[in-house]
């Protein structure tokens, strides 16, 4: 049988556990950390870890940009 003394302190740890998950929870949903986490995402997608351009995916990216100027003036210029 537990003490009384090895209760407490067994509270004691699980409410420090507790406190640092309630803590790390709080980090990994606040705005600031969610806008930094997606800006690494799509950074690591357009920039190697060496530091060198992953042409591959901008190019993909710029195209798709081209294709939607380019069907965006295809509609303007039917619509008159």
């Amino acid at each position: 049988m537990s003490s009384p003394q090895d209760l407490e302190r067994d509270i004691e740890k699980l409410r420090d556990n507790l406190a640092d998950n309630i803590d790390q929870l709080i980090h990994r949903a606040s705005p600031k950390t969610i806008a930094d986490r997606q800006m690494q995402t799509t950074k690591a997608h357009f920039v190697a870890a060496d530091g060198a351009p992953r042409t591959d995916n901008i190019m993909k990216v710029v195209g798709g940009v081209v294709a939607v100027v380019v069907v965006f003036a295809i509609i303007r210029k039917i619509a008159r």
